[in-house]
């Protein structure tokens, strides 16, 4: 009835992900490359994305009707990844003696207990069974742990011959019938189960006390006149070839475990709760294994600390990023199989050598189209799309200084594989980002925003793009009031927001931090602050134009 339930670490996804608040390229590469890894490799490769979409980016996967990715905030180990084992759930109603034989034959010390629907209603361990012989002195127990006869009748390994197996046995006491007559008249009373051997004269003497039930031992089959009357009183009568003192010994444990049970106060977990979590919590608890449920509390298994010892990582490809900062939550439990990116080197570390490929080119989709190509693999109209939008995007249709011959070439191949006009698709893509109706100060400043670590100073550095400075103009004043609050919310030391032209290929930033105009001053020149704004004119590239100069100018200030 049981079985140890594992996914086996090769058939799970690999996961391909891009940094959080994702732009064009981020979700584009993911797309392309886990398309590529599916199409050369064995296994499943999954595009997730690691935040919300931005609306350049919505459009971009509209216009070439691909499904969005998937979201996935935190790539730690969970329940989900441990191999669990899954011991079927039992009824309430089952007896002690068939719980405690289902133990022994799965060398398992805790029974899950679900309902007809599947639901955990409590879990039955060895210790309660263990309790119900040891400390329990109640000749009444059985009627109170309304006990069903077709419980008793499988202890006892009985012969049910009159009345309802299905019937439970809910008022009166047992009664172990050893006197003489008189006394097993004064003893048993109307409801009792009465137990004792097979002498015709003090059946009949039980039976005239009305009991609900009658267990006669040492027998198979009875004399019909006793079936008879035991019939006419609707008393319950089964016959057992067990002797006395063992029927009355086996008896206890037709008690269903539904009385025994725990069912409150349940320590429970479900499938994407966090292995380090479930660690911290069950520290403190002396239970040896722990049930699994679902969002609908439906019992999906057990687990043990053993088990916590024997667990997969999830597995992970990066692309458009090697900077733990920007990295999905979790980074440090999985296992990073590879990292495709175009920008500096980070802070990411790995636990064993992997594929690291990072090229300065302005768009890590530049180089995925590049691999389509070593490989031999055709791009399709769909994947030629994407990457064409994610180099556009990056690029700034070409204006961005990070922009190269290579991803010039590649764009326009692109072009003519998708079948687009990659002037129109640009223009398109920065309109529909460029639209800010509709949306929050938040959406507005977290669809660009990355943050950044030197050994002295962590900053973030936001990029609004539109396609003219009236637009940009219009959402000054709510992400001046904004960033202020993300700094601190984010225990960041620097804040800047960077709001381009694309068209006029310039931008302007807007800051905050104690050291933001220091630092700004002293990497552009003082003379392009005034009016609280660093004037910009052709720097429209965070990576290239902007991050660095702040970077050394940090570094510059703190020697």
């Amino acid at each position: 009835m049981s079985k140890t339930q594992e996914t086996p670490a090769e058939n799970r996804p690999v996961y391909v992900i891009g940094h959080k608040n994702p732009d064009t390229d981020s979700i584009c590469a993911a797309i392309s490359y886990s398309n590529l890894k599916n199409l050369t490799e064995e296994g499943t490769f999954l595009p997730l994305k690691a935040g919300p979409l931005n609306e350049e980016t919505k459009y971009v996967l509209k216009r070439f009707s691909v499904e969005e990715p998937k979201t996935i905030f935190h790539v730690g180990t969970q329940i989900s990844d441990i191999a669990f084992r899954k011991i079927s759930g039992v009824s309430s109603h089952y007896s002690l003696k068939k719980a405690w034989e289902l133990m022994k034959s799965e060398s398992a010390v805790t029974l899950p207990i679900v309902s007809d629907q599947g639901r955990l209603e409590g879990v039955i361990v060895n210790g309660d069974i263990a309790y119900s012989y040891m400390d329990i002195l109640d000749n009444t127990i059985l009627s109170r742990a309304r006990t069903q006869y077709k419980n008793i009748i499988e202890t006892l390994k009985g012969n049910l011959l009159t009345g309802n197996e299905h019937g439970y046995f809910v008022q009166g006491k047992v009664v172990v019938a050893a006197g003489d007559d008189d006394s097993l008249r004064k003893e048993i009373e109307e409801n009792d189960l009465v137990i004792l051997g097979n002498i015709k004269e003090r059946l009949m003497i039980a039976l005239d006390e009305n009991p609900s039930c009658m267990i006669v031992t040492d027998v198979k089959e009875l004399p019909a006149d006793v079936v008879e009357k035991a019939k006419s009183i609707d008393c319950v009568l089964i016959a057992t070839e067990y002797d006395s003192f063992t029927a009355a010994r086996l008896i206890h444990q037709s008690i269903p475990i539904k009385y025994f049970m725990t069912k409150d106060n349940l320590v429970t977990f479900d499938l994407d709760d966090y292995v380090d979590e479930v660690q911290t919590r069950i520290a403190k608890i002396r239970h040896r294994d722990f049930p699994i449920v679902d969002e609908q509390r439906h019992y999906v298994g057990m687990f043990s600390r053993r088990h916590l010892l024997n667990m997969t990582k999830k597995k992970v490809i990066l692309v458009d990023h090697n900077e733990k900062t920007q990295a999905v939550d979790g980074i440090d439990e999985a296992e990073i199989l590879e990292i495709v990116d175009h920008h500096r080197l980070g802070s990411l570390e790995t636990i064993q050598p992997i594929m690291f490929r990072n090229q300065p080119l302005g768009c890590c989709s530049t180089i995925i189209a590049g691999m389509y190509k070593e490989r031999r693999v055709e791009i399709d109209k769909t994947m030629a799309g994407l990457m064409l939008s994610a180099i556009l995007s990056d690029t700034l249709m070409f204006r961005s200084p990070t922009c190269t011959e290579q991803d010039v070439k590649t764009a326009k191949e692109l072009a003519q594989i998708a079948g687009v006009d990659y002037e129109e698709l640009a223009i398109s893509m920065f309109e529909a980002g460029s639209d800010f109706r509709d949306r929050t100060t938040e959406e507005i400043f977290y669809q660009d925003f990355k943050t950044f670590d030197t050994d002295e100073v962590k900053f973030g550095v936001a990029q609004i793009s539109a396609i003219s400075r009236k637009q940009l103009n219009s959402i000054e004043g709510n992400l001046r009031d904004y960033m202020d609050r993300v700094r601190l919310d984010k225990d960041l030391d620097m804040i800047f927001v960077m709001l381009t032209d694309i068209l006029e290929q310039g931008s302007y930033v807007l800051y905050g931090g104690n050291d933001a105009y220091d630092t700004l001053s002293l990497s552009f020149g003082q003379e392009t602050l005034h009016d609280d704004i660093c004037d910009l004119p052709g720097v429209v590239s965070r990576k290239k134009q902007l991050v660095p100069r702040i970077i050394e100018a940090i570094q510059t200030m703190n020697n």
